[in-house]
């Protein structure tokens, strides 16, 4: 007899309105010859509201779905506001970009839509497969961003790169799900935890989650698997690069922590001890790196990596404070590096020209609302009070203290003031030197000033009063404990 599974739409409502977005905007693209790129950035703002809507109920469930292949529970809905704030605030910044560029690209933002739905099942999954699934529908939608822009050379040897280096991380994924399913029959985050605590765990799972490990490394950018990122990063358009930085990153550590923290905690005292590794290499090196840069883009990418080393401290720290610690820590990075990248596509102007941290010279003083929004940026990237920054890594330090990671801290906060040279460099620039040229007048639109105002008030917002955003990422972990 055949079994039809549970079907709950509502639960995935909020994935299935970003999809339909896309959709209706591809649909409307094939008909309309001029503003076919205006419009579809219209439909996909009004997805991600109603899509917000739909996300609401999430927040008070606990309950599998489609015989357990999702999970409704507070976390998806946390990472759910994460990714469509990420969508929303690249749509905004996006549409100035292209038409600055005299780039009719609605695909452009289909894809993104696209994106943001593979995002959020890659969050939800309760099951290897379906965060594959998710994870590939994210991915080839993020390889034709990177390289959609016509006649950009750079834009597509980072989308080639990308495809090749992704397409074996994903490989590597897979081959490491099929030895966890050979070892446990199942692919089932809870019948996998079930299994491991009663049957022990072998050799050859061992194996599988080191090789699921990699996959995720590779998609959070950490140390040794971060070599797409600064090439990428410098090659994709400014807002998908800010995109990448933000949505992918969220999403894909959301799928880390509910694989490692539902599906393989009898392996905890194993991948804890590789973390803490892959924390310390990857706060050293990507901060080092970054020192050296004199491309703003790649200051960023090397920044992002280190900041994949901040978040893994949190992982290592697990239990809930380490955990909501990590979710706080994304919420306050989506708002700054997106707020950052929308003043880097401000400043690159056509074709990106301007994308050296020399170009940024007295800024200050040509347009000092833009200077005094990257200084806040720059500011919580930093760590320094009172931004959004500082709470995060004060929040994931104090976790990895009381759980007696003490040379992880130290490190940490090493590596993390050896950032505030490259960080404060950019605002020296900005602020204390001057250009003999005469600046060239700046235009944006609304809907890039908007996508300013809400990333600098957020990072302004939950750093000085953080405690109700605490709460909710603690709130958030509960079901994963």
């Amino acid at each position: 007899m055949i079994q039809v599974p549970e079907i709950n739409l509502g639960g995935i409502l909020p994935a299935i309105v970003l999809t339909l977005a896309g959709l209706i905007a591809l649909v409307a693209g094939l008909f309309l010859r001029k503003g076919a790129s205006t419009f579809s950035a219209l439909v996909g703002l009004v997805g991600v509201l109603i899509a917000f809507w739909a996300n609401s109920p999430l927040r008070f469930m606990d309950k599998p779905a489609f015989s357990g292949l999702i999970a409704l529970d507070a976390f998806s809905w946390f990472f759910n506001i994460l990714i469509l704030i990420a969508v929303g605030l690249t749509i905004l910044m996006s549409v100035r970009y292209l038409a600055d560029d005299g780039h009719e690209l609605y695909e452009y933002f289909v894809l993104l839509l696209f994106a943001g739905a593979g995002l959020m099942f890659m969050v939800s999954g309760q099951h290897i497969l379906v965060i594959f699934i998710g994870l590939e529908t994210l991915s080839i939608s993020i390889y034709v961003l990177t390289g959609i822009l016509p006649g950009n050379l750079k834009s597509s040897e980072a989308a080639l790169k990308y495809l090749i280096l992704g397409a074996f991380s994903s490989g590597i994924f897979l081959y490491g799900a099929a030895l966890l399913y050979g070892t446990c029959g199942s692919l089932s985050l809870p019948a996998m935890m079930k299994f491991f605590q009663t049957s022990g765990v072998t050799t050859m799972a061992n194996v599988g989650m080191g090789l699921l490990l990699v996959g995720f490394a590779f998609k959070v950018a950490a140390v040794p698997f971060h070599m797409w990122t600064p090439d990428v990063y410098e090659g994709a358009p400014a807002p998908i690069t800010g995109f990448m930085s933000v949505g992918v990153k969220a999403a894909a550590f959301a799928a880390f922590i509910r694989v490692f923290f539902e599906a393989l905690p009898a392996m905890q005292i194993n991948w804890v001890q590789v973390l803490w590794g892959l924390a310390v290499v990857t706060m050293i090196l990507g901060n080092l790196a970054a020192l050296v840069q004199e491309n703003i883009k790649r200051m960023l990418a090397y920044s992002s990596i280190a900041h994949a080393g901040y978040i893994l401290v949190g992982m290592v720290a697990g239990k809930e404070a380490g955990t909501s610690g990590v979710l706080y820590y994304l919420l306050a990075y989506t708002f700054t590096n997106l707020g950052a990248f929308t003043i880097v596509t401000l400043v690159g102007r056509r074709g990106e020209a301007n994308v050296l941290i020399d170009d940024y010279r007295g800024l200050a003083r040509s347009h000092p609302v833009l200077a005094l929004a990257m200084s806040i940026f720059l500011f919580s990237l930093a760590g320094i009070p009172p931004t959004a920054g500082f709470v995060g890594k004060f929040t994931i330090f104090s976790a990895a203290i009381s759980t007696g990671y003490i040379w992880l801290v130290i490190i940490g906060v090493l590596t993390s003031a050896a950032s505030v040279f490259y960080y404060f460099r950019v605002i020296m620039k900005m602020d204390m030197e001057v250009v003999e040229k005469e600046s060239e007048e700046m235009l944006f639109g609304p809907l890039t000033a908007l996508a300013l105002s809400i990333a600098a008030f957020g990072v302004l917002y939950i750093g000085i009063f953080p405690t109700t955003y605490l709460s909710l990422a603690a709130e958030s972990v509960k079901t994963l404990f």
